[in-house]
């Protein structure tokens, strides 16, 4: 194994400490919090009788005498199973295999709760798109009533998508005195090439293919249990948490009904098990730090991922007592270089990448490189470069070896010395129409500035109209705002995509700019996502008017529209969001007290709001959401 270098580049550790600093009062409060609820023996023995008694009345045989013995750790199976989804099918058989894995042990595992999970996929462009962030709160809620229940010394999260794998953890983080392990299920296998796909969506786009052939395009690529396999924020969860410590190494990117998928979940059951009786005691509040986060941070910037974990990480952060702003990823983005070029960034899947080397190679690079924290603690052990090693079966037991020091496919995953570009996928903007997200890693350089006249939508069902009517191909500035939060619940808006593709290749210089998200799939197309303040709270985007000329120069971070402050303020509003009692339909009524509470984007979009001394009656010079 590699040595580490005892040294970190300088603006990683600049921004860590800032990090730190800025989150001296909250991240204390938090630990303070999370410490005084940890137990001297199993968390079960502070039970009366009776309620010990409901706690395994259903269970049989050793598992009810350990149950009721007291002694054995006590382990929550919290899983998003359901399937419908084709990357959470497979958890299908994973409780079985946990709770044998952790009998075998000396624990004992039960099925604490299930969580929702919707899938992004099946809901784009439908009025059950605006529930999906707000799901992510929904989980965490759920995560925190299955685990409330003083049962448990230790949680197993079975997770993958889109707000699951976030939502987990922001609840989790509520009892951050247990140790937790997240346990993938992996990807499904390569099908239709993703490029393929954007083909035939585009000609479908044009009228050039028939609502046939693009379903059959989607199934080929669709096509089996897993996670998709483009890079999208269900893959970036996964490389995210395993490069923050959360995963056992190397358990990402494994597929589906292989045996080495199943050796790892038994695998995950006997460590979590090990832990919570007090072997390199790891509870999830040590695990998840600034180190941790920054790290995460970084392997997202270092492989262009989801935009989505600009509100993500925020808020997982947040609910760990860490104060995490835009400012940090911006600041980190210009010295993390682009390692992974996987689509939408390229043309390669999440399969290709795994072939190449996969998280341990990336790992490895940017240790090497000075740009990840080493000094760390993780489900594994204390020290990231245990993640340089990757598993595999020795005779049918699961071992782990070094990984491949070199790149096996510099197309797809490069060292850090030889990067795709020199700085991360992520970029943040700002000017006169606030401030914005804008993913650069799959945008050519010269698309990468647009000035062109706004044309401006309140649905994507009207942009969709003016497509068809041609009255858009020209050079355009799409600006399609109430779409944040606050406004309808902030939906994914991947269906303009296919248009906007249309629009570029016939020449024309194109942008998107919105207060609502796109995660990764604005591909080529400069999408300038995530606008703060959004519209529905009063933001300038709200005054933008067609005709007005706006400039994006994503190199420099800029974004205006070239109207006079003062009239652009004395402007009439010429469209709101919708009322509360027109958000209804699909369920969107039920989440009207959330859309109420939540906060903004470059807050993690959370009803929660960041946690500061202030939640749990501490004083502070700490403000909400900034710095000390």
């Amino acid at each position: 194994m590699n040595p580490v270098p005892d040294t970190v580049h300088p603006v990683l550790a600049q921004v860590t400490a800032r990090i730190a600093a800025r989150s001296a009062g909250s991240r204390a409060a938090y630990l303070a919090r999370v410490s005084a609820a940890a137990s001297a023996g199993t968390t079960r023995s502070g039970l009366g009788c009776g309620n010990l008694a409901h706690g395994f009345a259903a269970c049989a045989g050793p598992d009810k005498l350990a149950i009721r013995g007291l002694a054995k750790p006590g382990i929550a199976i919290v899983s998003a199973y359901n399937d419908l989804l084709s990357a959470h099918q497979p958890f299908d058989e994973f409780p079985a295999w946990i709770k044998d894995a952790a009998r075998d042990a000396g624990g004992v595992a039960q099925f604490a709760g299930g969580v929702p999970a919707m899938c992004d996929g099946i809901t784009q462009g439908r009025a059950g798109m605006e529930l999906s962030l707000f799901s992510r709160d929904v989980i965490a809620m759920a995560t925190g009533v299955a685990l409330s229940h003083e049962m448990f010394d230790g949680a197993l999260l079975l997770g993958v998508c889109d707000k699951i794998v976030p939502g987990l953890l922001i609840g989790a983080l509520s009892f951050g005195h247990l140790p937790a392990i997240l346990v993938p299920a992996g990807p499904m296998t390569s099908g239709l090439p993703n490029k393929e796909k954007v083909r035939v969506r585009q000609l479908y786009a044009e009228g050039r293919a028939t609502r046939a052939d693009l379903l059959d395009a989607e199934s080929a690529s669709y096509h089996s249990p897993g996670t998709c396999t483009f890079y999208g924020t269900a893959n970036s969860n996964q490389l995210v948490v395993e490069v923050m410590g959360l995963h056992l190494p190397g358990a990402s990117f494994v597929h589906p009904g292989t045996p080495l998928r199943r050796a790892l979940t038994e695998e995950a059951a006997r460590r979590i098990v090990a832990i919570a009786r007090g072997e390199q005691y790891t509870p999830l509040a040590e695990v998840i730090d600034e180190r941790a986060v920054v790290n995460g941070l970084v392997a997202l910037l270092a492989t262009g991922g989801s935009t989505n974990h600009t509100l993500h990480l925020v808020a997982i952060a947040a609910a760990a007592g860490i104060q995490l702003t835009w400012d940090d990823f911006a600041e980190l983005s210009a010295v993390v270089p682009l390692l992974a070029n996987v689509y939408p960034n390229g043309s390669a899947d999440i399969n290709h990448f795994q072939a190449a080397g996969g998280v341990q190679f990336l790992v490895g690079t940017l240790l090497d490189a000075g740009l990840l924290h080493d000094d760390v603690r993780t489900v594994a052990g204390t020290g990231l470069h245990r993640y340089r090693q990757e598993p595999y079966l020795d005779d049918g037991t699961l071992a782990w070896r070094d990984g491949t020091p070199h790149s096996l496919d510099e197309a797809v995953l490069r060292p850090a010395e030889r990067p795709f570009a020199p700085d991360g996928g992520l970029r943040m903007v700002s000017g006169n129409l606030g401030r914005a997200v804008i993913k650069v890693s799959a945008v050519a350089p010269q698309h990468r500035m647009v000035q062109a006249p706004a044309r401006v939508f309140a649905t994507q069902a009207e942009f969709d109209r003016a497509f068809r009517a041609g009255e858009l191909d020209r050079d355009v500035v799409v600006v399609i705002r109430n779409q944040g939060p606050r406004a309808n619940g902030m939906p994914e808006l991947h269906g303009l995509t296919p248009a906007l593709g249309v629009l570029m290749d016939r020449g024309h210089q194109v942008a998107l700019v919105t207060d609502g998200r796109m995660s990764g799939a604005s591909g080529k197309i400069p999408a300038v996502i995530h606008v703060t303040p959004e519209a529905a709270a009063g933001g300038p985007l709200a005054k933008v008017a067609d005709g007005d000329l706006v400039r994006l120069d994503a190199e420099a971070g800029e974004l205006d529209v070239l109207v006079d402050t003062g009239e652009l303020a004395a402007r009439e509003l010429t469209d709101n969001p919708p009322a509360e009692t027109e958000w209804t339909g699909t369920g969107r009524e039920l989440f009207a007290a959330l859309r109420r509470s939540v906060g903004p984007a470059d807050q993690g979009a959370s009803v929660f709001g960041p946690v500061t001394p202030e939640h749990f009656g501490a004083p502070t010079e700490v403000s909400v959401g900034g710095t000390a």
